[in-house]
This record gives C-alpha cells, structure tokens and sequence, in this order.
C-alpha cells in the first residue's frame, strides 16, 4: 500500500505559506574569501540573506482585521543566525519564516 501511495504523489510541488510566513531561498554559501582563498563547503559561512519566493496572505489581528505582509517575491531580506523551518521542495532545500522574524530588506 505503501509503494502504491507513493506512486500517486505529483512529481513536482509547490508551496503556498499560510498566515503571516515568508517561503526564503537562502543564498548559495560563500566558497571563496576576498583575498581569492577557496574554502572548502564544510567551512563555509552560512549565508544571512535569501530571495523571498512567496509570501502567505497575512494575519488578522482580534477585530478580525488583515494585516498584508511588507513583502512580495523577489524581495531580497536579511535572516537572523537561527530560526526558520527548513524544508524541501523537490530537491531543492528553502526555509519557511514568520514575517516578524526577518530582520530586514535590502533596498
């Protein structure tokens, strides 16, 4: 029953975040250093910045008012060390953020 579930899955997904979350492609980690040094991935830095791909609707507050996000696609943010829901989609890893929690947008 297993395999036959699998079967059935779509092949390709996609994801619509709910609420107030920002779906983020974080961006690719930094191999070389200024001085033209190449590090090798395991070293490498963790990149604090990422493309916005899609954003929810956003949150309603308790008179039932909806707050729009800030954000839209393409938007390019700046992320805190930690945080976020890290997920995959097909073979391609993002993170899913509240939008309280994106430190900023680079302009």
């Amino acid at each position: 029953m297993l395999s036959f579930a699998r079967a059935t899955r779509p092949l390709s997904r996609s994801l619509a975040p709910l609420g107030d979350r920002i779906l983020i492609r974080k961006a690719m980690k930094e191999t070389t250093t200024a001085g033209g040094i190449i590090l090798p991935t395991d070293n490498a830095k963790d990149p604090n910045e990422g493309t916005v791909v899609a954003v929810g609707p956003g949150m309603r507050d308790s008179t039932g008012v909806l707050h729009a996000p800030h954000l839209k696609a393409g938007d390019t943010v700046l992320l805190p060390k930690y945080g976020g829901t890290e997920i995959e989609i097909g073979d391609e890893k993002m993170s899913l953020y509240r939008e309280e929690d994106i430190l900023g947008k680079f302009n």
